[in-house]
């Protein structure tokens, strides 16, 4: 496994650098095969796509469980944002460098772009079946995942064209505690 794990790490490292260099449409799986020293067979087996490099999302089981985990007495909002939190504490601490390159140029470039929305709306899914199998209606399920997952998103978006310093998961903590009772409270203040 960690083989494989190596391999998937490395044909997105060298893809983002020839993202980098030479745009995304500029780029071909055969110059991302090539980079990482495997075979374009290689590549399609770890990655469906060349957007797929970009977009890869492996965290909505994990977000999903989080999110089962919480406390069905809680409002539907309040458990999507509970557990977006503890799973974003509970992920592994990307680069914040690298990230932000990669989410600008998912911003810059529309394919990639709607993408991430199509992420989102896979990820809405996960958390509306977690919500929906302890009892929430399927519309508050689908309005607090979204109101949760277009905050992150919004704010992702925000950090990455930003040059405040601050770091990817206090921003991200930052928009989920916006959302929450003591965001609310703050503001009224």
């Amino acid at each position: 496994m960690r083989k494989a794990a190596a391999t998937r790490a490395l044909l997105q490292e060298r893809a983002m650098a020839l993202f980098l260099q030479q745009g995304f449409d500029g780029t071909t799986v055969a110059q991302i095969a090539e980079a990482a020293g495997v075979s374009q067979m290689t590549f399609f087996r770890y990655f469906p796509t060349k957007e797929a490099v970009v977009l890869d999302d492996p965290y909505d089981p994990v977000i999903a469980d989080h999110i089962a985990d919480q406390d069905p007495g809680l409002p539907a909002l309040e458990r999507v944002r509970l557990g977006l939190l503890a799973a974003w504490s509970s992920a592994p601490g990307a680069t914040d460098e690298s990230t932000r390159e990669r989410i600008k140029l998912v911003a810059g470039h529309t394919r990639l772009a709607a993408g991430i929305w199509e992420n989102n709306r896979r990820t809405e899914d996960r958390i509306v079946e977690a919500l929906t199998g302890t009892g929430v209606g399927r519309l508050e399920a689908r309005v607090a995942a979204g109101a949760c997952l277009g905050g992150l998103t919004a704010a992702l978006l925000d950090w990455a064209s930003a040059s405040d310093g601050q770091e990817l998961r206090d921003r991200m903590n930052t928009a989920l505690d916006l959302m929450g009772e003591s965001g609310r409270t703050e503001r009224r203040n």
